[in-house]
């Protein structure tokens, strides 16, 4: 049986990221999906000791908070930077990333609905502190930080690969992002990951279908 196992909702959601890395360590793991009708009955949301999920376990480890997983396999796999100023940057750049993704989720419905053309006139603003990091680390023709994938390299995928189903062809207007998702897209394990119907077919959210 896997050591990891993740429960979640029927989306991507906070737990792509998790799954991306996983896959691209050449890790299995175990899903329990979490129904919208089961989380609403309110007993398994109370067994959750913040309420929340996603819950994830590493063997007898049981984690919450969907960065203070993303930090433990970090460490578990080396993904942490070489040094400590490398793991500043990276802990720096997941919190910047945290900020995007709970702005993009505050407005998801409404992007869906009817804001998508103003939303994305204000995406070169939103995405700029990362280009910025990115174009600084030689010349954007490596990772977000220092000279191998980090766990912010996933996240950071993770939410220009969720803008693209949002605004489709936007990474158009952003050469460095465009070749930076091929990059990492083309990854053996992980492109085999990007590619499968369990990831194809999973929507962003539990409660909006694409």
């Amino acid at each position: 049986m896997p050591p990891y196992t993740i429960v979640y909702f029927p989306s991507r959601g906070r737990c792509e990221v998790m799954r991306m890395l996983l896959a691209d360590q050449g890790q299995s793991w175990k899903e329990e999906v979490v129904t919208l009708d089961v989380w609403e009955q309110g007993t398994f949301k109370a067994s959750c000791l913040f309420g929340q999920i996603p819950k994830f376990q590493d063997g007898e480890l049981t984690l919450y908070q969907s960065n203070a997983i993303l930090r433990h396999l970090g460490r578990s796999f080396g993904l942490y930077g070489k040094d400590q100023q490398e793991a500043a940057l990276v802990d720096m750049v997941n919190d910047g990333l945290e900020d995007l993704f709970r702005r993009i989720a505050r407005q998801y419905r409404h992007i869906l609905k009817e804001g998508k053309d103003q939303y994305q006139k204000g995406l070169p603003g939103h995405l700029k502190p990362f280009e910025t990091l990115l174009a600084q680390n030689r010349g954007g023709q490596s990772f977000i930080v220092g000279d191998q994938i980090s766990f912010a390299d996933y996240r950071l995928l993770d939410v220009l690969l969720n803008l693209e189903l949002l605004f489709p062809g936007y990474l158009n207007d952003f050469p460095l992002f465009s070749a930076y998702v091929a990059r990492l897209k083309s990854r053996p394990k992980l492109k085999a990951f990007l590619e499968s119907p369990e990831h194809v077919n999973r929507p962003l959210a539990a409660c909006i279908k694409m």
